[in-house]
């Protein structure tokens, strides 16, 4: 069977925007500059609520895009999170009665946010989608979205593991029925020539998490790649593989320093990307140029890529210096 062997995804078009803006006015609105003049600018309060696991590494990317862009725009960014779906809900319906001005979500399981987010568009308030949710968005008539393409990323990956001759790889997913997560090891092993095995832990409890791995390992000794779907779990899974006396590697999709370091080191051999500061800042800046110029980004009918690339030996160097900055 002829497979495609270019597992590089490119990144969808993107525009980059410069705003210019300047020091908050006497009358608490602010003043930029643009081709029509010095215009007054609303002040604005922006709502970012996602399902992070308090200890992700991940988050503190996302949050860092999402403050640089509020920042930037002088925006109060309100940013809450829930790891459970009706929670997170419950914190959608806060920032409604709240009446801010946007709401930036995650989509993880967007049927249990479905009547929360139809409530803050009936109450006027725009709603923006990011990191997860790809699928589901313009349903809930989300006005965009911004994040990857989890079948192009997970296909991408099981490419590479055929090129790189594995035969048995065990995928890790950290919380059961995220839909971008499952969405990831299932494309993966649609593309895989060889066996997949999807392992469920969760990402709360890391102690676990390296037990269920390392005991996966010692049970078959034929798994020759361990991929997880976050940076916290494949620093763990090399742990677990030292731990099972096991000579699988470790690759895995997102990034955070200390995986950018083991790339380094050799001890990870890959990370798929889907640039999560970019996340977090194309979602406030999208509900700024949103209430100040009604755009949307993609036409709204389009997603925003932000993803996904390889990280590897070949370019972490250029990475690593973002790493350190804490916003790769």
């Amino acid at each position: 069977m002829k497979r495609n062997t270019t597992y590089t995804a490119l990144i969808a078009g993107a525009a980059c925007l410069t705003l210019a803006v300047t020091a908050c006015s006497s009358e608490g609105g602010r003043e930029a500059g643009g081709g029509g003049g010095d215009v007054e600018l609303p002040d604005m309060t922006v709502a970012m609520i996602t399902h992070e696991v308090p200890g992700d590494t991940f988050w503190d990317i996302i949050r860092s895009g999402a403050e640089d862009a509020a920042a930037k725009s002088g925006i109060e960014l309100e940013y809450s999170s829930a790891p459970e779906a009706r929670e997170q809900a419950n914190l959608i319906q806060n920032a409604i009665d709240r009446d801010v001005d946007g709401i930036a979500v995650t989509l993880a399981k967007p049927d249990a946010l479905e009547g929360a987010i139809s409530d803050a568009i009936e109450a006027g308030i725009p709603v923006v989608a990011f990191n997860a949710g790809l699928e589901e968005w313009q349903d809930m008539g989300v006005l965009e979205y911004f994040g990857t393409d989890e079948h192009v990323a997970g296909a991408a990956f099981g490419e590479r593991l055929n090129d790189v001759g594995a035969e048995k790889v065990m995928c890790v997913i950290q919380e059961q029925g995220h839909v971008a997560l499952e969405t990831r090891c299932a494309s993966l092993g649609e593309a895989f020539e060889g066996e997949s095995d999807v392992v469920y832990v969760d990402s709360a409890n890391m102690p676990e998490v390296r037990s269920s791995i390392a005991s996966t390992l010692q049970a078959d000794e034929d798994f020759d790649y361990v991929v997880t779907l976050g940076a916290p779990i494949a620093m763990t899974a090399v742990d677990a593989v030292d731990d099972a006396g096991s000579d699988a590697r470790v690759a895995t999709f997102d990034t955070n320093r200390d995986l950018v370091n083991a790339i380094q080191g050799g001890i990870v051999d890959w990370a798929v990307d889907q640039q999560p500061y970019l996340q977090g800042y194309l979602a406030v800046d999208g509900l700024w140029l949103y209430n100040t110029n009604g755009n949307t980004s993609g036409g709204g009918t389009e997603p925003v890529l932000t993803g996904p690339a390889f990280i590897d030996e070949t370019n972490i160097d250029a990475v690593a210096e973002y790493a350190e900055r804490g916003t790769r």
